[in-house]
Order: structure tokens, then C-alpha cells, then sequence
């Protein structure tokens, strides 16, 4: 017996100290590799990244067309997705939660949430893109709408789905029709847990470069017309970082490190949108 609690707490120590290495291993990657975007990052940033357009090599200049450019994007990208989105995800907890159409487009959905982003962003090449002969804002704001879509069913129905069926039971005793028993009920009870989703979606679509590479492509300019190429910052930190330009790889380390607390101030406002909807 002695020898059989010996195996064991020897087998212990080997499991526990490999778990401590490989979790030491993880974090000091990220370590380094947040250092080193801090340190390339801050060391350039300035008024003029938030005040000037993107130069020509060997001049002076900042990330104004790219982030605005990012901005619409990306809020156009909201705009068109969340509500598809939640509409999918109300069907699916509220309506047809046993029904066949809402098993295929569960599937479909977890397909599209694991689907390479480059592949949404062919795809809308071929329906827009090659249809209208031209890049376009528009092009890039709906590629980014599909990856938001499927983000938003899943959050949403799970949020929905943990909403207590007493509050619904309640609601309908009282003789309120089924519409205002998910608006004023279901709705306000995951409140917090779809608003996460929304940002989680945001947080996801901030940093993607290839689909808008097939789609809004790029502009060196300024430009607000939806119509034509615009600039968006995941584009230029690309191009950026692939030139042989010393100024221009500095801009896409700036550019890196401004996505980075992005999705960082995403994730821990969504963090706490989390535990608020759990205390309450």
C-alpha cells in the first residue's frame, strides 16, 4: 500500500510540474510578445498617428485615414449584423427551439463561427466585388457583417436560453402577448449577456485583414465614399509591416499596438458586463 501512494503522488508531481511548465511556457510567449509591441509601439506614438494620413515612404506622417476608416467599417458592420443575428438567435431560443429549421441553422452557424475569414471575404468578392468592378467600403462592411452574424446567434440564444421560464410563465399569466414577454422580459433579463456578445463580435472583426483585402482593399487618402476603396488600419499594418520602409514598419507597430487595446478595452468591458449579469 505504501509503494501504491508513492506511484501516485510520484505521478502527481510529473503531471503537476508539466502543467506548471507548459503554462509558464504560454505566458511567457505572450510576455514577450506583448513587450515587444509595447516597446515598438509606444516608442513612435504620438499626436500626429491620430491627426495625419498614412505618408509615402521616407516622409512624415500618421493612421488618421485608416482608423476612420476602420470606425465605419466597423460600425456599419454592427449595424448590419447584430440585428440579423439577434432576430436568429430570439427564433432559435424563443420560437423553434426544437425545430428542424433551427438544428440547421445551428449548424450552419457553427460552421460560419469556425470558417476561415478569408473565405467569407472570397465570397463576398464574388457576389459584390466582381459584380460592381470595383472595391468598395460597402464590400468590406458586409464581409465583416457575416463574421458578426454568427458570433451574435450564439450569445444571444445562450443568453436567451438562461433566462428562467418562470419570469416567461409569469409574464404570460398576466396576459401579455408573446412579443412583449421576450421585449420587456427575456430581453431585459440577458441584456447584459447579448450586449457581451455584441462586443465580442466587435473584438473579433477588429484585427481581420484578409477579408477586406478582397473587398474595400485599400486607399492612401482620406476618403468617406462607401462606393470606393477605403483604408482600414488591420490593411495598412499589413502592408505596412511587409515594406523594406523603416517609418512604415514603425507605423505598423503603432497601428498593432492601438488594436491591441482595443480588443483589450473590449474584452474587459465585456468581462464586466459578464460578472454584473451575474451578481444580479
Amino acid at each position: 500500500m505504501p509503494d501504491l501512494y508513492a506511484r501516485r503522488r510520484h505521478r502527481n508531481t510529473i503531471v503537476l510540474v508539466l502543467s506548471v511548465g507548459a503554462t509558464v511556457i504560454g505566458l511567457g510567449w505572450l510576455v514577450m510578445i506583448l513587450g515587444t509591441l509595447v516597446y515598438e509601439g509606444f516608442s513612435g506614438l504620438s499626436t500626429a498617428v491620430f491627426t495625419e494620413m498614412t505618408p509615402p515612404p521616407g516622409a512624415a506622417g500618421g493612421l488618421l485615414n485608416p482608423i476612420m476608416g476602420s470606425l465605419m467599417l466597423t460600425v456599419l458592420a454592427v449595424v448590419i449584423g447584430t440585428p440579423i443575428g439577434m432576430l436568429a438567435g430570439t427564433y432559435m431560443a424563443e420560437y423553434g427551439k426544437y425545430a428542424k429549421l433551427s438544428m440547421v441553422v445551428r449548424f450552419i452557424n457553427d460552421v460560419l463561427l469556425s470558417a476561415p475569414s478569408i473565405v467569407v471575404g472570397l465570397f463576398v468578392y464574388e457576389i459584390m466585388v466582381a459584380p460592381m468592378g470595383h472595391f468598395s467600403g460597402w464590400a468590406g462592411a458586409v464581409a465583416l457583417a457575416i463574421i458578426v452574424i454568427p458570433v451574435v446567434v450564439r450569445t444571444t440564444e445562450d443568453m436567451l436560453t438562461l433566462v428562467p421560464k418562470e419570469l416567461r410563465e409569469a409574464a404570460t399569466a398576466l396576459g401579455m402577448p408573446r412579443a412583449h414577454v421576450i421585449g420587456y422580459v427575456s430581453y431585459r433579463a440577458a441584456r447584459a449577456g447579448m450586449i457581451t456578445g455584441v462586443l465580442l463580435a466587435v473584438a473579433r472583426i477588429s484585427g481581420e485583414t484578409a477579408p477586406l483585402l478582397f473587398t474595400a482593399l485599400n486607399n492612401q487618402f482620406f476618403s468617406t465614399d462607401l462606393n470606393a476603396p477605403i483604408s482600414s488600419l488591420p490593411v495598412v499594418i499589413f502592408q505596412f509591416a511587409l515594406s523594406p520602409y523603416a517609418d512604415w514598419q514603425r507605423l505598423a507597430w503603432i497601428g498593432a499596438l492601438i488594436i491591441t487595446f482595443a480588443v483589450l478595452a473590449l474584452s474587459i468591458t465585456a468581462r464586466a458586463l459578464a460578472s454584473s449579469r451575474k451578481t444580479s
